[in-house]
């Protein structure tokens, strides 16, 4: 599983962010119930998804200030 890169974030529009952050939300849940029950194969992959998530929050972030700047 590759990273997301903030570049490809910023091009989503601001309805289509929340969806993908729920979703990584949800995959990080499903990741972290496999890796207790220790069915998971990369544990690597955990922290990938919460940078994933933090970048995706920070991109939310920066577009609503954008939005009151304006």
């Amino acid at each position: 599983m590759k990273p997301r890169r903030a570049e490809d974030l910023r091009g989503l529009s601001e309805d289509e962010l929340p969806k993908v952050l729920l979703d990584a939300q949800e995959t990080l849940m499903n990741m972290q119930f496999q890796h207790a029950l220790g069915e998971l194969e990369n544990p690597d992959y955990l922290r990938t998804m919460r940078r994933d998530i933090a970048r995706i929050k920070t991109v939310m972030s920066q577009k609503s200030q954008n939005n009151n700047k304006a």
